[in-house]
């Protein structure tokens, strides 16, 4: 490999992890403990040290899903080479340190998808239409099923007829069943539910469905016992675990947006494994998480809404489903949309959406929508010229 090429490959590294750093100081660090904070059941700093660590979990065992949609999904007929790579990382990138620098949420997801799209269809590239129909499902979807399930439970919480000390721990259970569920890395056979029954002299459904409902109800019957004994903490204890459990599943997704990019290079440097991009790309989220969330944890928990424990469970709850559906099907997804979208739900079932800036909303949808679009053309831009 000559020096040139080698030092191509360098330079679409160092813009990898600038783009890692990024999305850790922006979407991934900042939105998962948000609601948290606005609660004022953690402080800011401290948020951005717990999503950071609990962010570069997330990237190295469940980020390998969306990395590969990212890098080898949306574009059919051609393979990206190393300096679209480059410029691909620096659109995104770019457009979220702008985003970081004025306060506004610019959507990662919007912004790497839209180059990528831009730059492969400029260099002769087919459109993966099954792919962006998967992906503009998700995308269009997520403001009304997370707002949609988050509004239900905010609505649910505070009732008097319905007890927090069983509605609560129902939230929990169900939760504790998805969390048996969920596929890693490190798993033989990828879920924990899978492989405690492959350790059994039974398997199959029955056993994998008893595994799941033992784990609800676990979780279920923790909760419970904490709520009754002590109903705030209770309430922030169980807020700290869903922020948590978000943070994890942030760092699954976002770090496919960083990495993925680099995954057709790694056919031409066989040397480098694609759990080495990961742990890069988790480094990266984590140094950007510690060094640049807060600002943006305060924009998004202190300006969209004024949020108390049930409504910042009611945004969490769904913003870790729809995260690990995006996980499992492979789909870049925005979690300042998820996020956002599942606050002002909850906002409105509380309040009727006194707490919720419609300015702020409208000026943050146009910057996704705009985003996109923008790092679409610029892609498409920058390569014609390159080539003209």
């Amino acid at each position: 490999m000559d020096p040139a090429t080698i030092l191509l490959f360098v330079v679409a590294a160092v813009s990898s992890l600038f783009m890692a750093w990024v999305i850790g100081a922006g979407s991934s660090g900042a939105t998962p403990f948000a609601p948290a904070v606005g609660a004022n059941a953690i402080g800011t700093m401290r948020a951005a040290f717990v999503v950071g660590i609990l962010g570069f979990a997330g990237a190295v065992t469940q980020g390998a899903s969306v990395s590969e949609a990212v890098g080898r999904d949306l574009i059919q007929g051609v393979t990206l080479p190393v300096s679209s790579v480059i410029v691909v990382l620096l659109i995104g990138a770019g457009l979220m340190a702008i985003g970081i620098s004025t306060g506004y949420p610019i959507a990662t997801a919007f912004t790497v998808t839209g180059s990528v799209i831009g730059v492969g269809l400029a260099l002769g590239g087919d459109p993966a239409w099954a792919k962006y129909v998967e992906v503009g499902a998700v995308w269009l979807l997520t403001p009304f099923v997370g707002g949609g399930l988050a509004y239900a439970i905010a609505s649910v919480l505070p009732r008097p007829d319905v007890p927090e000390r069983d509605s609560v721990p129902v939230l929990a259970g169900f939760v504790g069943a998805v969390v048996a569920n969920l596929e890693f890395a490190f798993f033989e056979r990828g879920t924990l539910v899978a492989t405690s029954a492959g350790a059994l002299p039974l398997e199959g459904p029955v056993v994998a469905g008893a595994l799941t409902l033992g784990a609800g109800v676990l979780a279920a019957l923790v909760v419970r016992w904490d709520v009754a004994r002590d109903k705030a903490g209770g309430l922030r204890r169980f807020l700290l675990v869903l922020g948590g459990l978000v943070a994890f599943s942030a760092g699954a997704s976002q770090v496919g947006l960083a990495v993925g990019p680099l995954l057709p290079l790694l056919d031409e440097v066989s040397m480098v494994s694609p759990i080495v991009v990961l742990l890069g790309g988790g480094v990266g989220i984590l140094v950007g998480s510690w060094t640049g969330a807060p600002r943006m944890i305060k924009a998004v928990s202190q300006e969209y809404a004024s949020l108390g424990p049930r409504r910042s469970i009611a945004t969490l709850v769904p913003s870790f489903l729809i995260a690990q559906t995006a996980v499992l099907l492979g789909v870049p997804v925005s979690f300042n949309e998820i996020i956002v979208s599942a606050v002002i739900g909850a906002g409105l079932a509380v309040g009727g959406g006194a707490g919720v800036s419609p300015r702020k909303l409208g000026v943050t949808v146009f910057a996704w929508i705009g985003s996109f679009a923008l790092a679409f053309g610029l892609g498409y831009g920058a390569i014609l010229l390159a080539n003209a």
